[in-house]
């Protein structure tokens, strides 16, 4: 890429990126009511992307062995621990370790 198309493909992504974040602070305004179906997408739409992130994550596990273990002890663990504590970010983290352990140190 020549210098020129570095600018403009850097500015195209700078015009892009503030587009998507400021937008919404323009079409809804503070003071102004989103409409119910903004709402309602608000209140759905985490669940759904959590759901198709698992199902994502599951896709290529083997379920016919033992070769999902370590996904289904990471999931019993991070379904526990939320209900336990009610902390996504510790969830999370706490699911993520416990899966990176299983799969670097028990089940090698």
């Amino acid at each position: 890429m020549t210098v020129t198309q570095q600018i403009i493909t850097i500015a195209a992504v700078v015009l892009g990126t503030m587009v998507t974040r400021f937008l919404p602070f323009l079409v809804f305004p503070e003071g102004k009511t989103p409409p119910k179906f903004i709402t309602y997408l608000g209140t759905v739409l985490p669940y759904a992307v959590i759901g198709l992130l698992v199902i994502y994550c599951l896709k290529d596990a083997v379920f016919s062995s033992l070769h999902c273990l370590p996904e289904l002890i990471a999931i019993t663990f991070i379904v526990v621990l939320h209900k336990w504590k009610k902390n996504t970010l510790l969830s999370i983290a706490g699911g993520t370790i416990l899966y990176m352990f299983l799969v670097q140190v028990v089940f090698v």
